[in-house]
């Protein structure tokens, strides 16, 4: 299962959940309405009687509502802790030689490259929608990955052992010669892409929030109110 149908499989079933939430609470209203109207006494006058009606008919949808909560929250804790499991592909039959054996590794270490560089994109985005994206990651046999921001601009995943351990390095390279930058944060390649689209140096902003250079104040004004496209 891809991402993008994991995530769609999990709107699904969330919205499956809330409609379930929403029909209880239309028929306990329905039902109280109904019982209310029956057990008013008949000497009432008919607006009484519905207003008595309907303050049952709420009485209901709450009471029937809460009872259906008992079995819906622990399913919506559920749908947030459990992600759905992911459907691999088959391996591939046993290599016959070594050339075989060496195409079938580097096969496999590119599909690991994105799996990695998607798993630790949520150092930079924490959204779960966008770079967190496998399939949109393209691994390559060196263990490094892409993925395709624009025209000319990607953004390159690497992974090396460090001190602590593992270590993830995003840059942001483009194809017009600019030096790479070292991205650590989606607000970096947001100003990235909007210098870009404004016709302005792409200067991305630093950790700190800052324009590399002296055209800081040239590039804040500049790009007040472009978003990135």
């Amino acid at each position: 299962m891809t991402a993008t149908l994991r995530q769609t499989a999990t709107a699904v079933a969330n919205s499956m959940i809330e409609g379930a939430s929403m029909a209880s609470a239309l028929i306990g209203g329905a039902a109280g309405a109904y019982l209310g109207y029956q057990l008013a006494p008949t000497g009432w006058t008919d607006g009484t009687r519905i207003l008595f009606a309907g303050a049952v008919a709420v009485v209901g949808a709450v009471a029937i509502d809460g009872l259906a909560e008992l079995v819906l929250a622990p399913m919506r804790r559920l749908m947030r802790r459990t992600p759905f499991n992911v459907t691999r592909a088959s391996a591939p039959a046993p290599a016959d030689n070594l050339d075989d054996a060496l195409a079938q590794v580097a096969t496999a270490t590119e599909a690991d490259a994105a799996h990695r560089a998607a798993g630790a994109a949520i150092r930079i985005d924490q959204g779960d929608n966008f770079l967190r994206d496998e399939d949109r990651w393209r691994g390559y046999e060196d263990g490094e990955a892409s993925f395709y921001l624009a025209p000319g601009v990607w953004l390159h995943h690497r992974a090396e052992v460090g001190k602590y351990g593992r270590e993830h390095h995003f840059t942001l390279l483009t194809g017009d010669g600019e030096q790479p930058v070292v991205i650590t944060g989606m607000e970096q390649i947001r100003h990235h892409l909007a210098a870009r689209a404004a016709g302005l140096p792409a200067v991305p902003v630093t950790a700190d929030g800052d324009v590399d250079g002296a055209q800081d104040d040239v590039l804040d004004d500049d790009l007040t109110g472009i978003h990135a496209v």
